[in-house]
């Protein structure tokens, strides 16, 4: 009879530590704990389920995952640029998740062909120009930005960033790599000054009359009027004519190896639900993933605009043929 209740006893103890694992969610990512935290503790507070996190470069924490193979706490890696995540899918630290969810909040041009990661918010890179020297009707295209009248007027970021890499690998998929080769070496021929370490210097020296066209992702551009609202600039949302504006993801997927697999999902299926979906862009004044939802009230004032609406996953696939067109280019 003592052994029976002994038996019985464990049994519990072992079904209860399980409950407690599966309540549980370990996340990789590479997104500051400011923006994602607000996220978790709502969750957390809807669900019961908890969630610990790290947080690092998105470099490291691929580096990370693929280290610790299947001894790998996390459950979920978030990290920013489509770039990234393709990576992360490539070198199979991702895992499939069939979810009918995530492919009806998602589009499919933001999400992983093969269903291992999906965006959740979304990041337009547009052209950024001054409104004391500049009409938006001087603008039309990305490759415009090449033409003579804007020589010695354009201020590009650095080409060693990620966002422009996806930049100029979307517009290889689009144009072709010899075009995108001549369009780029003509951003390099109109430049007014060096690049740039960040969109944010690029603005302010935009401001301060260096330059008068440029291109910046667009909640740098928002943070900058957020603190400085007299700032004499505005967003022009380029070929709305033909492939539209370009566009790029944070997003998240679950890892490979993850120990609460099915929490990871229902996790990541919040993060792409109207509740979540807000909360998630706001925050960083992004736009939501999910079409069904709008965006915050100042990202709104920008504007409605078309977006390319070529897969994303382009960016990281031509990432490599990007940065070598960047260097033949001469684009630093």
């Amino acid at each position: 009879m003592h052994f029976l209740k002994y038996v019985t006893a464990l049994l519990f103890t072992m079904l209860a530590s399980l409950a407690m694992a599966a309540d549980e969610i370990v996340v990789y990512s590479a997104r500051n704990e400011q923006l994602i935290k607000p996220l978790f503790d709502a969750y957390t507070a809807a669900t019961g389920t908890q969630i610990k996190f790290i947080t690092d470069k998105e470099g490291p924490l691929l580096e990370k995952l693929k280290a610790e193979g299947k001894d790998s706490p996390a459950d979920m890696l978030i990290t920013v640029d489509a770039g990234n995540l393709w990576l992360a899918a490539k070198q199979g630290v991702l895992a499939k998740v069939d979810s009918k969810m995530l492919t009806a909040n998602i589009p499919a041009h933001l999400r992983d062909p093969g269903n291992r990661w999906f965006g959740l918010s979304v990041r337009a890179r547009t052209i950024v120009y001054s409104t004391a020297r500049v009409k938006p009707a001087e603008l039309s295209t990305y490759e415009s930005l090449g033409d003579k009248k804007w020589h010695g007027r354009l201020c590009l970021r650095t080409s060693k960033k990620v966002y422009n890499q996806s930049l100029v690998a979307m517009m290889i998929a689009r144009l072709g790599e010899a075009k995108t080769e001549q369009v780029v070496k003509s951003w390099v021929a109109n430049l007014a000054t060096d690049v740039f370490p960040d969109d944010t210097k690029l603005m302010e020296a935009m401001a301060a009359g260096q330059c008068d066209v440029g291109i910046v992702n667009t909640y740098y551009f928002g943070r900058l009027m957020k603190k400085q609202p007299e700032a004499p600039l505005a967003l022009f949302w380029p070929n709305q004519k033909d492939r539209g504006v370009h566009v790029n993801v944070s997003g998240a997927g679950v890892t490979a190896h993850a120990k609460h697999r099915q929490a990871a999902v229902k996790f990541l299926e919040w993060l792409s639900s109207k509740q979540a979906q807000n909360m998630f862009a706001d925050e960083n004044l992004e736009y939501p993933a999910n079409p069904q939802v709008k965006p915050a009230a100042m990202v709104a004032t920008w504007g409605q605009f078309k977006q390319d609406t070529i897969n994303v996953s382009k960016a990281g696939s031509l990432q490599v043929k990007a940065v070598m067109l960047m260097d033949r280019a001469g684009y630093k």
